[in-house]
């Protein structure tokens, strides 16, 4: 009896993996085995990234607010743990963004704060 192939499946597999590569250079986007490769790295690269990416914005919120503070004489540090003390619960992205901002309204709750 003959080997039977899904070929309907396998190749609607093929095709998903090269449409996902459709934007990259050379062999990476038409060579099936390297396509393959490059796409299964690429979902590495994505997930790895999501993580760093959460990494980044919180060390950007955090230089954010540190500058904003510095204006107003107090370090991130003092700024950080004088909120805690003072129960406002404002969490950093929202704090970076009244210090970019809206700066009126990051001086009051620094004069809270003091």
């Amino acid at each position: 009896m003959p080997r039977s192939v899904n070929v309907v499946a396998a190749r609607a597999r093929r095709k998903k993996v090269m449409k996902q590569t459709r934007g990259y250079i050379a062999a990476r986007k038409n060579v099936w085995t390297v396509a393959k490769n490059i796409y299964d790295k690429g979902l590495t690269y994505a997930y790895r990234d999501r993580k760093t990416k959460k990494r980044n914005f919180r060390s950007l919120w955090i230089q954010r607010i540190n500058a904003g503070v510095r204006e107003h004489g107090l370090s991130y540090s003092d700024f950080m743990g004088k909120i805690k003390a003072k129960n406002i619960d404002l969490n950093r992205k929202v704090l970076a963004d009244l210090a970019m901002n809206h700066p009126g309204a990051f001086a009051e709750i620094v004069k809270k704060v003091k």
